[in-house]
């Protein structure tokens, strides 16, 4: 267990309110406590690191001036929330932090009512906070509403949407850019390049709030400069930044870690602010624990380490993860056919195509934080003849739906999504889980949908969907370690539709769509003791379905269970669609379909969520037991 910080002041901190007299000099002091503190709870529990290092500073700062909970602080995505929740009355469980029954990685609503808007996903905070500055203007007991936003996400088109209706309503609004030049990859395109631009053109102290009379508020050292940018600004003729062209008052660049800056700069805008403006606050991700600053990724997620050195502990892999076999297998692709590229979304460490990149730059593309455009961008590669392969994690691929069905299904262009992180993946909880692409995939009209029931299977479907050009396709596979099956040599294409059979059994028989192929055969195991020998399948496609075997296997067998690591409406329930159809259920088949129950599951192990969703081995037992008319009792009981 890592030694507590020494924090004395911070161990008077119980709430907000606690920070409103306390000078700069102490505020500075309450910041570097907090950074210990994050960096000693993180090295317990694991998580989002850098982020929350990023914004110490600021996160006092906004406590410090703003009269949080009835004034709304809305965190991007919210990896950097974990100083905010040191200082909103959750210090006692900070080393609970996603585990189960613990403390959320993200701000959460039911957690507390300093979380007013929950997140995860990137690019929607500057939306929800426009929505409570509405609303406090139509009646409600809102306060003001201030959004931090980093830099990679604004690269997402939800962000210019919320900043040109915000500037065209022109409530009084806060948003702090939190220009760190990082997101989770170094962020790539245009608005990086301007924020650069921006922030190498121009002093720290051009503060343009000191244009309309608040030099005042600022501290002495800084009174000088703020009057020669007063000064400047008298003799401007050209228009202002792009966020002013919004309708937006710019404040900036300033220093996000200096406490006299953020505390002059945010008092200034909480007593003069009459409309939207952007505060454009400069720092660095990891800061203040060198580890991380000098990290590739500026430490945005680690497991367990070690406080002093900063090493990560990792178990010993057993088996190569899913993601690097679906790197290594389209880098083999790409070897051999030039037409082979890959897309994502700000995500390249975590698909893999990292690899794919230091091989073949100019066949990589992260389009940034914009899954929508990555998708359409897919499209039209595919229009042109390549051969695009779309890799996103399934929580954020359901970012870009409407693209993945206007776009390329509807004009059936060859675009292979790549889905990783399929199902419960763990610590990140219900905002990351691979819940619902099968059902919201497979309803597409000539879509392929496949799932890999092991690294092997996944290497033979890289390899379909490379071969495929009829149309769109998709197989997903989950966050974590293959189950150490042999690889493939030469891995050739499956055809299309088709299943495999894994045991021949009687009376029952499982069908499997993905990686619960493992727990059936667990279970499988279990119940030879009984005497009860089930005949296992492995589906492979979820669309088009085996037909053949399917229809098989309900002729053959008193009862039919499907399985699968996803929501209700998708292989199951395809699966449902055709006996009804084909006249099975008239001729008493005994039929289940075990699939994520109608609930979003909080955060804890894979195996403790897939055991709350009733999907693990001895589930699967227990439903083989119950449908043939076995009594039963629970282990968990």
């Amino acid at each position: 267990m890592t030694d507590r910080p020494h924090t004395p002041l911070l161990d008077t901190v119980q709430s907000p309110a606690d920070m409103k007299n306390l000078s700069n000099r102490k505020l500075q002091q309450l910041a570097d406590e907090v950074r210990s503190e994050t960096i000693s709870a993180v090295s317990v529990t694991g998580g989002h690191l850098g982020a929350g290092l990023g914004v110490v500073e600021m996160t006092v700062a906004l406590h410090a001036v703003f009269d949080t909970p009835r004034d709304k602080i809305i965190w991007d995505v919210s990896h950097q929330c974990y100083p905010h929740k040191i200082l909103t009355g959750r210090r006692d469980r900070i080393r609970t932090l996603r585990q189960k029954d613990g403390l959320s990685g993200f701000t959460k609503r039911s957690e507390s009512p300093y979380d007013p808007f929950g997140a995860a996903h990137s690019s929607t905070s500057i939306s929800a906070a426009l929505g409570f500055a509405v609303a406090r203007d139509l009646g409600g007991d809102v306060g003001d509403a201030v959004a931090i936003i980093g830099d990679g996400s604004l690269s997402a088109g939800m962000a210019y949407e919320a900043l040109n209706n915000a500037g065209h309503l022109g409530k009084r609004l806060i948003v702090i850019l939190n220009d760190n030049e990082m997101s989770i990859a170094p962020p790539t395109g245009a608005m990086s390049s301007y924020l650069s631009r921006l922030y190498a053109g121009a002093p720290f102290q051009d503060l343009k709030a000191a244009a309309k009379g608040a030099v005042s508020f600022l501290p002495p050292p800084l009174r000088e400069g703020a009057k020669r940018a007063k000064d400047m600004l008298k003799h401007m003729t050209v228009g202002g930044t792009l966020f002013e062209e919004l309708g937006f008052s710019y404040v900036g660049p300033i220093d996000g870690h200096d406490m006299d800056q953020l505390m002059a700069v945010l008092r200034t805008v909480k007593d003069r602010a009459d409309g939207p403006i952007l505060i454009h606050a400069i720092t660095t991700k990891g800061k203040g624990f060198a580890p991380a600053e000098t990290a590739a990724d500026k430490g945005h997620a680690r497991g367990k380490f070690d406080v002093v050195t900063g090493e990560v502990q990792k178990a010993k892999s057993n088996a190569p993860s899913y993601t690097s076999v679906f790197a290594n297998a389209l880098i083999a692709l790409a070897d051999t056919d030039s037409r082979i590229c890959a897309i994502t979304a700000a995500m390249p460490d975590g698909t893999g195509l990292d690899k794919f990149m230091k091989r073949y730059a100019s066949r990589c593309f992260d389009v940034g934080i914009a899954e929508q455009h990555a998708v359409t961008f897919a499209a039209g590669l595919a229009a042109g003849g390549m051969k695009p392969f779309c890799a996103l994690y399934s929580t954020f691929l359901q970012r870009g739906y409407d693209q993945v069905v206007h776009d390329v299904a509807l004009q059936r262009l060859p675009v292979r999504f790549a889905i990783d992180r399929a199902g419960l993946v763990g610590a990140d909880g219900a905002t990351h889980a691979g819940s619902f692409d099968v059902a919201f995939l497979a309803n597409l009209p000539g879509i392929v949908v496949m799932a890999a029931s092991d690294e092997a299977e996944l290497v033979r479907m890289v390899a379909t969907a490379a071969a495929h050009d009829s149309g769109p396709i998709a197989f997903r596979f989950p966050r974590g370690e293959g189950v150490g099956v042999e690889m493939p040599s030469n891995p050739q294409p499956l055809e299309i539709g088709k299943g495999r059979m894994i045991q021949e059994g009687s009376g029952v028989a499982i069908l499997s769509f993905g990686t619960r192929l493992s727990e059936v055969q667990t279970a499988a195991e279990a119940l030879s003791a009984r005497g009860i020998t089930p005949t296992i399948a492995d589906a492979r496609f979820a669309k088009p379905l085996d037909r053949d075997m399917i229809l098989q296997l309900a002729a053959d067998h008193d009862a039919l269970i499907t399985i699968e690591e996803g929501a209700v409406g998708g292989f199951g329930s395809h699966v449902a669609q055709l006996l009804s159809d084909e006249g099975v259920f008239d001729k008493g088949l005994k039929f289940r379909s075990m699939c994520l129950p109608d609930t979003f599951i909080d955060q804890s192990s894979p195996a403790d969520m897939y055991a709350m969703a009733g999907l693990n081995a001895e589930d699967i037992e227990a439903k083989v037991l119950e449908v043939m008319g076995v009594e039963v009792i629970s282990k968990r009981a």
